[in-house]
């Protein structure tokens, strides 16, 4: 049974994500075979290489700037391609998993030389490996051989995974149901099923807000380390707390929406990879753009669709991050921003300072 392009795209991501080897086919005819740099064992690998080709090994520009091998016609354009770098013998699964994870930099800082080729025909299919490996929560980086020099389980035009949203504009309402909180007794937890089949997404309808003025509002990106298990690394689960309070004693109440958008969009794993590179000395952007992410990895269309699928149209949105002001504002919805900030302690006063200095949060 075939799929349609949309489905065979989010299959191959899964497919990926179970360690499993996936094609993608480009529009001018070539193609690649792909595995999942984070997942591959000699097995796997040797599965990939059994047509007799060596695999290649795909980074993103971020990590091959990282290695010094962004040449300068990368770094002229504005979303610069992702980097094949060729695997001579000496580069084996070991020595090569240390090219892809940067936790790794710091043990192994001896690394190359490297030679790289131009992707050519290639190139649509190698930027579908790295948007294949980000739909999946893994390490954005791919072996890649040749689509005729390998056995896929299935294959996706590339054409179609690089269409993928990066989150679902399309939900609906699953389930709804009372959920009194501790912080928010009257309280109603309202469940969204996106259409792409990716992780439900919850609204926290927190007494009677009126649909005809602005409403108030937080998004809040799951952190299951702060609001969970209370880390102080981050100010999550206190901004978490201080919205279900506010909310709560707001004249009419509001809404919390509580995204399945770990670690501004990476995922928790690649997350929990990030605080480890926090540990070796980087700040937070660094931390994502070494691991070969963008700092903010996070879409707020999804928000956006939920919140008129809640018959929201304008907002009192509490937060200090004008991306999220701006990500509202873009799916047409009316924004007034109220400041949000929560006190720093010793573990995060650094982090917080760099989403200031370098992100452009207000605090």
């Amino acid at each position: 049974m075939s799929l349609a392009p949309g489905y065979a795209a989010i299959a191959a991501a899964d497919a990926l994500r179970r360690g499993q080897i996936v094609g993608v086919a480009g529009a001018s005819g070539a193609g690649l075979a792909l595995l999942s740099a984070e997942l591959a064992d000699a097995a796997s690998l040797a599965a990939l290489e059994s047509g007799g080709v060596r695999a290649g090994l795909i980074i993103t520009a971020r990590r091959a700037a990282v290695l010094n091998l962004a040449n300068q016609l990368a770094a002229a354009v504005d979303d610069p391609e992702p980097v094949w770098v060729e695997r001579p013998a000496w580069l084996d699964l070991p020595a090569s998993r240390a090219v892809a994870d940067p936790v790794m930099d710091l043990a192994t800082p001896m690394k190359g030389p490297f030679r790289t080729r131009l992707l050519g025909s290639d190139a649509e299919s190698a930027r579908a490996g790295i948007t294949l490996a980000k739909h999946a929560a893994l390490l954005p980086a791919v072996y890649a051989v040749p689509l005729a020099a390998a056995s896929t389980v299935l294959s996706a035009a590339a054409e179609s995974v690089l269409a993928l949203p990066t989150v679902a504009a399309d939900v609906r309402i699953s389930s709804r149901a009372r959920l009194p909180l501790a912080l928010a007794e009257n309280t109603e937890v309202v469940a969204f099923r996106p259409a792409d089949g990716g992780p439900e997404h919850l609204a926290l309808v927190i007494g009677d807000p009126s649909r005809t003025g602005a409403v108030l509002v937080r998004l809040h990106s799951a952190c299951l380390t702060g609001d969970v298990l209370g880390s102080l690394k981050c100010d999550c689960g206190p901004q978490l707390h201080a919205a279900l309070r506010a909310i709560s004693s707001h004249e009419g109440g509001g809404i919390l929406l509580y995204l399945q958008q770990e670690g501004r969009g990476i995922g928790l794993l690649n997350k929990l990879r990030a605080y480890a590179l926090q540990d070796q000395g980087f700040d937070t952007v660094d931390a994502n753009t070494r691991l070969g992410f963008e700092p903010d990895e996070r879409d707020f269309t999804l928000a956006a669709a939920m919140l008129k699928a809640l018959g929201v149209t304008a907002v009192s949105l509490l937060t200090n991050n004008p991306g999220k002001v701006a990500g509202l504002a873009a799916h047409g919805l009316t924004v007034e921003r109220i400041e949000h900030s929560m006190a720093p302690n010793p573990h995060n006063i650094a982090y917080l300072g760099t989403k200031r200095d370098r992100q452009g949060h207000l605090l």
